[in-house]
C-alpha cells in the first residue's frame, strides 16, 4: 500500500511518520506538507501516489479536498488530530502516530 503523511511544513510530524514508517516491507510511504515553506511540498503527484493519505489536522484535509479535489476521488483520507507541538522523532509524537494509524494500516 502506498501511504501518504500529510502535515503544514513537512519538518516534525509528517517526516516523523515517514521515517518510522518507510522501511515497514508491506508499504511504501512518502510525506509532505501544505504550506508553501513545506521541506517537501504537497503537490497532484503525492496525492493520486497514494492509496491512503493520512493527515495530521482537519485543516489539512481541507486543503487537499480545496486544491486536489479530482486527484481525490476514491481516496481514503484518515484525520489523525495530532497537533503541531511535537519536534522531529519526538518518542511521544511516534507513540500517537502508533496509535491513530493501527487500525488502518
Amino acid at each position: 500500500m502506498k501511504i501518504l503523511f500529510v502535515c503544514s511544513r513537512n519538518k516534525w510530524r509528517s517526516a516523523t511518520a515517514e521515517t518510522i514508517y518507510k522501511n515497514h516491507s508491506e508499504h511504501q510511504v512518502r510525506s509532505a506538507g501544505t504550506e508553501p515553506s513545506a521541506r517537501i511540498k504537497l503537490n497532484a503527484k503525492h496525492v493520486i501516489w497514494a492509496d491512503l493519505i493520512f493527515v495530521m489536522e482537519k485543516k489539512h484535509e481541507q486543503r487537499i479536498e480545496e486544491k486536489f479535489s479530482e486527484e481525490i476521488v476514491d481516496k481514503k483520507i484518515v484525520i489523525m488530530n495530532i497537533p503541531d507541538e511535537y519536534q522531529y522523532m519526538d518518542k511521544e509524537l511516534i507513540e500517537e502516530l502508533n496509535l491513530k494509524t493501527h487500525d488502518h494500516l
